[in-house]
């Protein structure tokens, strides 16, 4: 018996919806920007609303990139403009997902850890996060029949 497997860019596109979600989510707890949150957290009024946006724009990047990826272009453009589009995807796939990565870093910078192990035991949500967000980061798009 075979068991029917589901393509790379699909599988991979169910592991981008909860990061996603989780990012957006808590983007728009931040909304709207305000200045006395960012003093409440001793941090710049520029880096937080940096924060906010980045956590809603990589949210939505990483699902735009991975539409991108996912979509079957070889029936409607040429090799050339299939590579193109396929590229595009993956260059706002790992973009996202390193703004993801970075916003991660500063979460845990700013809690003040007393040691890595601290921040592995006991922050399972912010591992998980970035756990996720680096492998979109290092892997990009997955590409059919790949």
């Amino acid at each position: 018996m075979k068991i029917p497997k589901v393509e790379a860019p699909l599988a991979t596109f169910f592991l981008r919806i909860p990061l996603s979600v989780m990012f957006f989510q808590q983007g728009l707890s931040k909304y709207p920007v305000d200045g006395a949150v960012a003093e409440m957290w001793n941090l710049p009024y520029i880096v937080w609303w940096f924060v906010t946006w980045g956590e809603i724009g990589s949210a939505i990047g990483l699902l735009v990139g991975g539409v991108l990826g996912i979509v079957p272009w070889h029936r409607w453009l040429s090799k050339f403009y299939q590579s193109v589009a396929w590229n595009i995807g993956d260059i706002i796939t790992r973009f996202s997902a390193i703004t993801m990565t970075c916003v991660v870093t500063g979460v845990i910078w700013l809690m003040a850890p007393n040691s890595l192990w601290d921040v592995i035991w006991r922050d399972y949500l912010h591992v998980s996060l970035y756990v996720g967000a680096l492998y979109f980061a290092l892997r990009g798009n997955a590409k059919y029949g790949a």
